[in-house]
């Protein structure tokens, strides 16, 4: 993309896309942008699944979930888009929906499609989406596997500032719950480590 086409702020920094704005935007909830990014980017994708086996109500989940999954990637790991939103968007729900026919067939799809984005960056934010999604995913499923204490104990340390505070909305010491949170997160450190998806994941 030529540069005279982003602004002077976003080509300085050698950062972000000029449409790092949606990926700000879901990450704010900004109903505005939101909005945006349904009107002039899911069309495309409906149309795309609706030709492909699938149908609208399909088509509409599947674009839920991408965003969802951007908006978790935005909130925690401060995603940096680099190549054009609508290119990064529509090729995560292509290879969601192919994922999909994949899983209900049992067998390898190949769809020919005109859209298929040859630029590597395009390709490269949408694998390291779907790296993200994965990790995130193992994480929920071994955090379920741990005890309802543990679990009590993490949640309230994602969601409270210091172990403090912690320790007093569980009327416990502060000795105490420094120690069950260390406890807790080498547990669920070792059970993801030990994971099948975490071995694949690496590799």
């Amino acid at each position: 993309m030529p540069n005279n086409t982003i602004p002077s702020s976003v080509r300085l920094s050698g950062l972000s896309h000029e449409d790092q704005f949606y990926v700000d935007g879901l990450a704010n909830n900004n109903s505005a942008v939101i909005q945006s990014i349904y009107k002039k980017f899911a069309p495309k994708v409906i149309y795309y699944i609706k030709t492909n086996s699938g149908d609208e109500d399909r088509a509409q989940d599947v674009i839920q979930e991408v965003l969802i999954t951007i908006y978790n990637q935005a909130k925690t790991k401060g995603l940096q888009l680099t190549c054009p939103f609508d290119a990064y968007f529509f090729l995560l729900c292509k290879r969601r929906w192919l994922n999909e026919i994949k899983k209900a067939t049992n067998k390898e799809v190949t769809i020919s499609d005109d859209n298929v984005y040859k630029d590597e960056s395009t390709v490269e934010m949408a694998n390291q989406t779907e790296i993200f999604e994965e990790k995130q995913s193992l994480f929920d499923e071994m955090f379920q596997k741990l005890g309802e204490k543990c679990q009590e104990v993490l949640k309230l340390s994602f969601a409270t500032k210091t172990m403090e505070e912690v320790a007093q909305k569980l009327n416990v010491t502060y000795g105490y719950v420094r120690k069950k949170k260390s406890l807790c997160t080498g547990q669920l450190t070792e059970m993801i480590q030990q994971s099948g998806k975490y071995k694949s994941l690496k590799s």
